[in-house]
């Protein structure tokens, strides 16, 4: 009798085993933000959305083009982990970057932005054509951040962190996008949910 019962708590304990690793890997503390459906612009001209990056990984954080301060520091630290990844060999990731000055990054401003880093940009997406109302919402329902544009300024005023997006839309992280980057943190809870 103490057998069988032994032989069934084994069973048992295997069957919990083997149906967590079914499912999709989780990070600890995930922030499980879902990320609203966008289909906007990038900086080629063509429309991109979140049904592109459906069954994907990716990193997303906010910028724009004309921004005097966090915005060239923020991209530099993009560029780092998307060259530190494909040293890695991990060359299956996507990027996105959203403006937060619609008005002004239009396509052909995002490109020449982007052509200031010295990255293969193949898989990163400037993306823009919405109003500042509309990104000021998304940010704030889909990633928790704050944007706003002031009419006393051309700088735009938005967070500063780069966001760990899963295969389902789903935020499952944010880390500093401008001092302190932990690029092995994140290179490593990449590897975690792919």
């Amino acid at each position: 009798m103490k057998k069988v019962r032994t032989i069934r708590l084994l069973m048992i304990v295997s069957m919990i085993v083997f149906l967590s690793a079914c499912g999709e890997p989780k990070l600890k503390d995930s922030l499980d933000w879902k990320v609203e459906k966008f289909s906007y612009t990038d900086q080629n001209g063509k429309p991109f959305g979140l049904s592109d990056l459906k069954g994907k990984v990716w990193v997303a954080d906010f910028i724009f083009t004309s921004c005097e301060t966090v915005c060239p520091p923020m991209t530099a630290n993009m560029t780092k982990l998307k060259n530190m990844l494909k040293e890695e060999g991990i060359n299956d990731v996507e990027f996105v970057s959203f403006s937060v000055d619609p008005t002004v990054d239009k396509p052909k401003k995002l490109k020449e932005f982007m052509e200031r880093y010295d990255t293969d940009v193949s898989k990163w997406h400037f993306l823009t054509n919405y109003t500042q109302e509309e990104i000021t919402s998304f940010a704030k329902n889909s990633f928790q951040a704050f944007v706003d544009k002031p009419a006393s300024t051309t700088q735009v005023i938005h967070g500063t962190k780069l966001y760990l997006v899963d295969k389902n839309g789903i935020v499952v992280k944010s880390y500093s996008a401008l001092t302190n980057t932990p690029y092995k943190e994140i290179i490593q809870d990449i590897k975690t949910i792919r």
